[in-house]
């Protein structure tokens, strides 16, 4: 039941660093110097997102035999891990938003719109489809956008500049991978070959 909460929080917390969304975080950091209402977006627009991502992928996994969940859940996380490998920029669009509203609402509508198909959401369903505890989950992954964003938040440019970026996208990849050698041995072990 742990590995509910524990793997989604630190896939999501690796796999976060170097993301839009944290690149988005810093740029608000430093245009609201506000971190409690940046803080509470975050929160309010990943619990929404992701919360929706956990019921796709619970729902889809209901469609799926055990044997197919875990093989689709393979070729996920391979691909997962190779976009985990691809730095991410910053969209204008995103750091436009924040001139209409102000930190909150900014924070609640640039995450939750930046994450929309983004690598963390992605992981989310596959997450959901593999794990029966879906509130663990989807607490989990949101705990793991917290662990990256919220240092960014508190401590601006500082942190990310000194993040060893191309490190820390090479942990996360190795995760999904590790994921992916994990669905493929279950997949192997429920079709009778292991």
């Amino acid at each position: 039941m742990l590995d509910s909460l524990l793997v989604p929080t630190a896939i999501v917390a690796l796999a976060e660093i170097g993301d839009k969304t944290q690149l988005l975080a810093l740029i608000l950091a430093a245009r609201f110097r506000k971190p409690w209402p940046i803080i509470a977006g975050i929160i309010a627009a990943t619990l929404a997102n992701h919360a929706a991502a956990g019921a796709v992928g619970a729902w889809v996994g209901s469609f799926f035999s055990n044997t197919m969940l875990h093989w689709i859940l393979a070729a996920s996380f391979t691909a997962t891990a190779l976009w985990t490998l691809v730095p991410d920029k910053m969209d204008d669009d995103e750091a436009s938003t924040a001139r209409k509203f102000g930190p909150f609402l900014t924070t609640l509508i640039a995450f939750f719109l930046a994450e929309i198909g983004d690598k963390t959401q992605i992981a989310t369903v596959m997450l959901a489809a593999q794990y029966p505890e879906l509130w663990l989950v989807i607490i989990g992954t949101t705990l793991g956008m917290l662990i990256a964003n919220v240092p960014v938040v508190l401590a601006g440019n500082f942190a990310a500049e000194k993040l060893p970026l191309t490190l820390i996208r090479r942990l996360a990849a190795s995760a999904f991978f590790i994921l992916a050698i994990v669905a493929v041995y279950k997949a192997m072990q429920s079709s009778g070959w292991v």
